[in-house]
């Protein structure tokens, strides 16, 4: 494709390879943009524009539908990632209208011909003739009820809409519903971990509020203090850090425990949990049913010198063949990954509720396998990157009547209020649980849901 610069060619095809075969953003344009030879200010635009896209995308369908005279879903899904584009850049960004809408024009001709460029440069003068306040106003007004205008403006589904009021709720505070939507449209920030006992966070680094583990540094690529340290310095959400620890700090470790993660792909937790194995004497095994992502995780224990076997077998049989084996378990288990929207925008479009009864009762089976694999006294964690009450608080009842009085739930806001550098402020949860939840609105972490439980 020529004639369109590099940034927004470079955008326009991630964005279709996202609609057209469900790549995923944060894996597929990196490799686009050194392939490009892009060079910073290139590749910063094409990651704004593909991300800044794909998070408003709901949005700047309800302004296209309305500027076009049709809804967005009969447009051909060429021409509407062309307009998409074009309209982010209108209404989102500093880029020159007639450079956007030029742009675009030209991305839609060669992508699908000259009568798709004629409709994409009507519908973009269309849109560039009035303001983004007037542009949100109408989208409001278009609106049938409140959850949709928010489900609008801050280009949610509205089922997630309502799913984020009702976690909320859960903590008497659906006021701040607003402020999470806008959270989860904001580009996060790279926090980095130095593994325990095995690095220190660099000198000239800023650490991170609540993780003791955590930092960021000042700017540029951080391959490059990746590289230097032998993956011993790596990226990992703040959230997921706490999750990790929460398990190997719940209690003291006693040497030559057995701990076992059992869904471990992509391995970021798997390698905090082996760093603090090593340190305290403890044994670590790891499995992922997908061998693509246990290959990840063998890659991320690489700055780990502990012996970490990785089985690529189906969580609930891994745990059903080793009764009351393990000391701690970790279960970050399958889910609708709306906890982590700011970094994978595009899975808000790619789950339904439909998804989530298959998704709940595989949940509750790795918890209760889990469980069975717990020696008497030992704990399992059990976490979601959902803020889902279905995926959070049913699944642990469930686990509860399931199990009755062989299962003690611990306080997990105590755990990990106590090991965060500062207060997280967590509130007790409406349905009496000791459930520790993160939100990116209020901790800038990810929706992060952490649960613990003894089995007694």
């Amino acid at each position: 494709m020529s004639g369109a610069s590099d940034s927004r060619r470079i955008a326009y095809e991630t964005l279709r390879a996202v609609h057209e075969s469900d790549a995923y953003a944060n894996l597929l344009l990196p490799k686009s943009i050194e392939r490009g030879g892009l060079d910073t200010a290139d590749a910063a635009l094409a990651t704004e524009l593909t991300y800044g896209t794909l998070r408003r995308q709901g949005t700047y369908d309800a302004v296209i539908a309305i500027a076009a005279d049709r809804p967005a879903s009969e447009i051909d899904p060429g021409v509407l990632d062309a307009l998409r584009l074009g309209v982010h850049q209108l209404l989102s960004t500093r880029v020159a209208s007639h450079a956007a809408v030029n742009e675009s024009v030209e991305l839609a001709r060669v992508a699908v011909g000259r009568g798709a460029a004629g409709f994409v440069n009507a519908v973009l003068r269309r849109v560039s003739r009035d303001t983004p306040g007037d542009w949100m106003t109408r989208v409001a007004e278009s609106a049938r009820s409140d959850d949709e205008r928010l489900g609008l403006l801050f280009s949610h589904p509205v089922w997630v809409v309502r799913a984020f009021r009702r976690a909320l709720a859960a903590e008497g505070r659906t006021d701040e519903l607003e402020a999470l939507l806008t959270a989860d449209n904001a580009a996060p920030r790279v926090t980095m971990i130095a593994l325990p006992g095995l690095a220190e966070v660099p000198d000239d680094a800023r650490r991170t509020p609540y993780s003791p583990l955590g930092f960021r540094l000042g700017g540029g690529d951080p391959e490059a203090t990746i590289r230097e340290s032998g993956g011993r310095l790596r990226v990992q959400d703040e959230g997921s850090q706490l999750a990790a620890l929460a398990l190997s700090r719940a209690m003291p470790i006693a040497e030559g425990e057995r701990w076992l993660d059992l869904c471990a792909g992509p391995g970021g937790k798997t390698a905090v949990l082996a760093a603090e194995a090593l340190n305290h004497g403890a044994q670590l095994e790891a499995n992922e049913i997908s061998p693509a992502r246990a290959g990840l995780v063998r890659q991320a224990l690489t700055g780990v010198p502990l012996d970490v076997h990785v089985s690529e077998q189906d969580g609930r049989a891994r745990a059903d063949e080793s009764p009351e084996t393990y000391d701690r378990i970790l279960v970050d288990a399958p889910c609708t990954g709306l906890g982590a929207l700011r970094r994978r925008p595009e899975a808000r479009w790619r789950k339904s509720p439909a998804d989530l009864p298959e998704l709940t009762q595989l949940q509750g089976e790795l918890l209760s396998s889990a469980i069975g694999a717990l020696k008497p006294g030992g704990i399992v964690a059990y976490i979601t990157c959902s803020p889902h009450l279905g995926e959070t608080a049913g699944v642990m009842a469930e686990a509860r009547r399931e199990w009755g009085e062989a299962l003690e739930e611990l306080d997990a806001r105590s755990v990990v209020t106590e090991i965060a550098s500062a207060d997280l402020a967590l509130p007790p949860q409406s349905d009496g649980s000791g459930r520790a939840q993160l939100w990116p609105h209020r901790h800038n972490t990810d929706a992060m849901s952490i649960s613990l439980l003894r089995r007694v």
